[in-house]
């Protein structure tokens, strides 16, 4: 079995200096390539033919998911009748390692006719992309890690690593946050990390209140009807002031009918706001002294308003906890 490491950490070693070399090697054309990509008013079409139409893929699916609208558009399609699917406004970034694939000579030719933008990656500075593009970016020279350089792995490593290079600098340059992030990851865990409070909360009919002159049997009705174990208090003018939950029902169980809400309730409970991520109010609830299981939300504005329930439960039904 060690032989098979001893390939894998070459193979690793390999890539890993060629990285290395992207890194060193990157200059004003980089900042051209942005540039240009910023200013694109429609959108970015990346094309490849084979290994590279894979890298392109991965490529144009970060773009998209950090705020830069793009789409892969494979070489041979494009010859027949997908050339329609670019525009004047748009940017083509087209990768080829040899930068001599013929299946992207119908795209190139395109993006010069109708003074389209183009990015070419290749390896060859002498190549007929680079040649043709407006911005060249030249990956430097690096052998393959197969060792007889006809199986495509360093230079689509260095391939990729400059996508999410272009990627992220986009990315910061437009200050996209995780909440943008979400909105494009709405589903799977990382979206479940990237749900506010406001997204899972309980809110209008569903939310247990009570008043603070509410006696206990009706309280106990609220907290058994609305299925939390919980309900919150609330004064005069609409503000929490506290909570009761099982642990208070448990210490008051002597008269516990013969009493009102504010003679049972925890005041001042812990609250959350709604704009705060889902992932931080369960990191909350599982490091609280005592473990609690809900928590209420108030309202941002207000600073005491009721306006949502949280319970664990909602949190774990998405992934978290």
């Amino acid at each position: 079995m060690s032989g098979f490491q001893d390939t894998a950490r070459r193979v690793v070693g390999i890539e890993a200096q060629a990285l290395s070399l992207l890194a060193d090697s990157l200059d004003d054309s980089f900042d051209q390539a942005v540039d240009t990509l910023l200013n694109a008013t429609g959108r970015v079409i990346i094309s490849g033919m084979g290994k590279s139409g894979h890298i392109a893929r991965k490529i144009a699916a970060t773009l998209a998911s950090t705020g830069t609208p793009a789409h892969f558009v494979h070489p041979a399609e494009a010859s027949h009748g997908d050339l329609g699917m670019m525009a004047q406004g748009d940017v083509a970034l087209v990768l080829s390692n040899s930068g001599e694939t013929p299946e992207l000579a119908d795209m190139v030719a395109y993006t010069r006719r109708f003074a389209i933008p183009l990015i070419g990656v290749a390896s060859r500075a002498e190549s007929t992309l680079l040649k043709q593009s407006d911005v060249a970016l030249l990956l430097p020279a690096a052998p393959e890690a197969c060792g007889s350089g006809i199986v495509p792995t360093t230079s689509t490593t260095m391939t990729l690593a400059l996508g999410d290079a272009l990627a992220i600098a986009l990315m910061e340059h437009r200050q996209f946050t995780p909440e943008h992030f979400r909105e494009f990851h709405p589903g799977g865990k990382l979206g479940a990390r990237l749900s506010k409070v406001q997204d899972l909360m309980h809110t209008g009919n569903e939310l247990p209140l009570v008043q603070l002159d509410t006696p206990m049997g009706d309280a106990l009705i609220e907290i058994s009807q609305k299925g939390f174990g919980v309900t919150g208090v609330v004064g005069a003018d609409g503000g929490l002031v506290g909570i009761i939950t099982d642990g208070d029902l448990r210490r008051n169980m002597d008269g516990l009918l013969a009493l009102s809400a504010k003679d049972v309730m925890t005041r001042d409970p812990a609250t959350i706001r709604p704009g705060a991520l889902a992932e931080e109010a369960v990191a909350f609830m599982n490091t609280n002294s005592p473990r609690i299981t809900c928590l209420m939300v108030v309202d941002s504005d207000t600073g005491g308003d009721p306006i949502g329930l949280l319970h664990i439960h909602d949190c774990l039904r998405v992934g978290l906890g």
